[in-house]
């Protein structure tokens, strides 16, 4: 089957099984290698990708159901101002250590961080907890990704205009 759908900014066509899963064919065929192949029964996250602007698992997702979609990677927020400021934070708090969870936890904070900033909403220590609980870190880098994330919020609190 041919699938089309926009991955990180391009429009890409490619052929897929009809039970091939999205990390397989991000990886395997559109060299995609921040998606990282964990569990493989969404339970880890570290397949983590964003469709349409929503964190989902990649290892769950089959390729022909993203047909017409936007899928983005990190490699697509090279650019982005937020992203880079989120993965300079990860960096400066030590929330990086193996690098495996990272791609897919810098997804999903950064998602998260967009829906509040969008929403005007300012969020408990829970709430971002809650919102990084479906990426797992062997190294347990937890507090600091929740302080990664505590401290891009906090920065972008002070810098919005005050009504």
């Amino acid at each position: 089957m041919r699938v089309v759908f926009t991955l990180n900014g391009r429009v890409v066509e490619v052929d897929v099984e009809p039970s091939e899963i999205l990390l397989d064919t991000l990886r395997l065929k559109l060299g995609v290698k921040s998606v990282k192949r964990g569990c493989e029964r969404g339970e880890c996250g570290a397949c983590t990708v964003l469709v349409n602007d929503a964190p989902v698992v990649s290892c769950l997702l089959l390729t022909v159901q993203i047909n017409g979609s936007s899928v983005t990677t990190v490699e697509g927020l090279q650019s982005d101002s937020l992203f880079m400021e989120l993965a300079s934070e990860f960096g400066k708090n030590f929330a990086v250590q193996c690098g495996y969870c990272s791609p897919a936890m810098i997804l999903t904070s950064y998602a998260f961080i967009k829906k509040v900033l969008e929403n005007s909403v300012k969020p408990s220590r829970e709430d971002i907890v809650r919102a990084i609980e479906g990426n797992l870190c062997r190294c347990g880098t937890y507090p600091r990704v929740v302080r990664s994330i505590e401290k891009v919020l906090e920065r972008r609190a002070k810098a919005a205009p005050q009504i």
